[in-house]
């Protein structure tokens, strides 16, 4: 695999793929990744400031929800929001009232150390009457069910793409899944 190491900092910073556009951001002597979008090794030094490749994708392929996703669902306890992924294994992550940071930084409250997510990629902002997620200017942008969004509120289902991640957003208003459990235990009627 190939790295950048051309002096102290000249490997590190922000790299795009040759064929499809896709932004990588990339610390010195840093192993470069295959591209999550088309599966190229070939990158060429990009810009944090917008040099946006004219092959740029701005729609990510449609994702079928995965296997886990409903038992997730299902083990929930507690009524609220919550964002569920798959990191080396099955994550679900309850939102706090107010902000969430997403990213690669060691200050996010979801922490990716993946070259495909900016140190300050999104946020999610949660108040009592809606849940929103921003792109926090980040290299690869934010994707709300296939679609490039800059802000935009979320709905219970919504799929969340932040570099290769697929974030799922739940939604639970209604009895938590060990209610749900109890009421068909008990022989309700």
């Amino acid at each position: 695999m190939n790295s950048f190491s051309m002096g102290t900092l000249a490997g590190a910073g922000c790299f795009r793929c040759e064929e499809c556009g896709f932004g990588v951001a990339l610390h010195e002597m840093d192993e470069v990744p295959e591209c999550p979008h088309c599966g190229s090794t070939s990158f060429k030094r990009g810009s944090i400031f917008g040099d946006r490749a004219p092959a740029e994708p701005i729609a990510m392929p449609a994702h079928e929800a995965p296997d886990w996703l409903p038992e997730a669902r299902e083990a929930l306890i507690e009524p609220g929001d919550y964002v569920a992924f798959e990191d080396e294994r099955v994550r679900v992550v309850a939102l706090q009232e107010g902000w969430t940071r997403l990213g690669r930084s060691l200050s996010a409250h979801v922490r990716f150390d993946d070259p495909t997510v900016s140190r300050r990629h999104a946020l999610i902002h949660r108040d009592p009457g809606s849940v929103r997620i921003l792109d926090d200017r980040s290299l690869n942008g934010v994707f709300l069910n296939g679609d490039r969004v800059e802000m935009h509120e979320l709905a219970d289902g919504d799929l969340i793409t932040i570099g290769r991640f697929d974030l799922h957003y739940i939604c639970l208003t209604g009895p938590t899944g060990a209610e749900r459990g109890s009421a068909v235990h008990t022989g309700v009627g």
